[in-house]
């Protein structure tokens, strides 16, 4: 994500943002924020166009079986 994101000038945040966007209508993205300059900061998502290549490697690295673990580490889930 950082990488892509600073090869075509934009935040981490707007290229997954972007990313989910492009993927069609039936997925809506949430971004949480507590701040009006993040949530400026989202919005511009809209703007940036990924290439082919950017979506690609997204896709790859993204792979459910890539990213699947517990949502909490083993001190977070202890604490209860």
């Amino acid at each position: 994500m950082r990488n892509i994101a600073e090869a075509i000038g934009a935040k981490p945040s707007q290229v997954a943002l972007s990313w989910l966007l492009g993927k069609g209508d039936f997925i809506v993205p949430i971004p949480g924020t507590k701040r009006r300059v993040y949530l400026e900061e989202n919005a511009g998502a809209v703007d940036i166009k990924l290439g082919d290549d950017d979506i690609a490697r997204l896709e790859a690295a993204l792979r459910p079986e890539s990213v699947s673990g517990p949502r909490y580490n083993a001190k977070a889930m202890a604490v209860g």
